[in-house]
């Protein structure tokens, strides 16, 4: 990842973003608190996950100049992200919500069970709603998309490992306005079975139905979307996040 809004409340995710970045905007006390916290004891460990190699290498060289914060590992997919984490043991794990392997959300929800002492963040190009409620449900404490600063992200890094929640105030409100998708699970993996064209006789081997059955399920996720096809229901579920 409830309710029509964001999962935990959408009245309590939305002034917590709210609060972060009026905080952060105008140096209010609570970052600059955190900040001092960090700045007076060990540095904030950081893990850098993102598969777009020149984005991380940059990210890194500029939180390195925080003296605050300590990046202490770096990875490029999903898998590498988490054998990072057990290794390394961050205080926060900032993901990128799309990474070969397994996506960023994938991630933060196996290092909330194995090591519940890392905050996760996400950032991302694509901030869609269904995107937000999913990272939410499995405890992620910050989404922010990548066009942030890195001065920015050091905040927002130090809001997170004090103990609160960021969410961009705009991505917040887009969750909210989108509403919970109308899929069952079962026709939203079936469609996400189909995206790549495949034909309904590939798609029910992989998934172990018969044709008809799959058949069943992509209509009534095609009506659910007022999709024309299926291919169109690809796309809308896409476009809202929820797939």
């Amino acid at each position: 990842m409830t309710g029509a809004g964001i999962p935990g409340g959408a009245g309590g995710a939305e002034p917590e973003a709210g609060s972060a970045d009026a905080g952060a905007e105008n140096a209010g006390s609570e970052n600059a608190g955190a900040a001092d916290t960090a700045s007076a004891g060990a540095p904030v460990r950081v893990l850098l996950a993102d598969d777009e190699h020149l984005i991380r290498g940059a990210l890194a060289a500029l939180l390195s100049l925080e003296e605050d914060l300590l990046i202490v590992a770096e990875a490029a997919t999903g898998p590498e992200a988490l054998a990072m984490a057990r290794a390394h043991r961050p205080d926060v794990a900032v993901l990128d919500l799309l990474m070969p392997g397994i996506d960023g959300v994938a991630v933060a929800t196996s290092l909330r069970t194995e090591l519940p002492s890392c905050r996760s963040m996400i950032v991302t190009s694509y901030g869609r709603p269904g995107h937000l409620k999913r990272a939410l449900a499995a405890g992620v404490r910050g989404f922010l998309p990548k066009t942030v600063s890195a001065r920015r992200l050091a905040e927002i890094i130090r809001t997170v490992h004090a103990g609160q929640r960021y969410v961009d105030p705009e991505l917040a409100a887009d969750a909210i306005s989108a509403g919970d998708s109308p899929l069952t699970a079962r026709e939203a993996q079936l469609l996400e079975l189909a995206a790549d064209g495949a034909p309904v006789a590939e798609i029910a081997r992989r998934a172990g139905l018969s044709p008809g059955t799959v058949r069943n399920y992509l209509s009534a996720a095609a009506a659910k979307l007022s999709a024309e096809n299926r291919h169109t229901a690809v796309r809308i579920a896409r476009e809202r996040g929820w797939l």
